[in-house]
């Protein structure tokens, strides 16, 4: 077996680390590994949402739909992602937070991963 290869499924994996598949976070011998790149399986049920916005985002960020209807809150704006594929992205100091207006699945990716970085589990994108 390579060990620069890994299979896995997102669902299953995810679960193992708050939603996070990709990122600094994994060990440095995993082929998940990556100090650019973090990635995030999302699986949120209706009615879920973020506690608090985030604030001071040192990240760019991409959050794309899979499935259900996702809103993502921006200062000054609200994005209502609805369709499979409908995405937004937002830049560093853009602050943040989300709600599921139904059962949704996002995929979430933030550049570049930050060591250190990280905003309490109850907040986390």
């Amino acid at each position: 077996m390579d060990d620069r290869v890994y299979v896995g499924n997102a669902g299953k994996d995810a679960a193992l680390d708050r939603g996070w598949i990709l990122g600094h976070f994994k060990d440095l011998d995993d082929p998940r590994h990556s100090e650019a790149v973090e990635i995030k399986w999302g699986v949120h049920p209706r009615g879920d949402e973020r506690v608090r916005w985030v604030r001071g985002e040192e990240r760019t960020a991409l959050l794309v739909l899979v499935s259900g209807r996702f809103r993502v809150e921006l200062p000054g704006r609200s994005v209502l992602l609805e369709e499979q594929g409908d995405y937004v992205v937002w830049g560093r100091g853009v602050d943040h937070s989300w709600y599921a207006e139904e059962e949704s699945v996002v995929l979430t990716v933030r550049w570049p991963s930050v060591p250190g970085y990280a905003v309490a589990e109850s907040e986390e994108t």
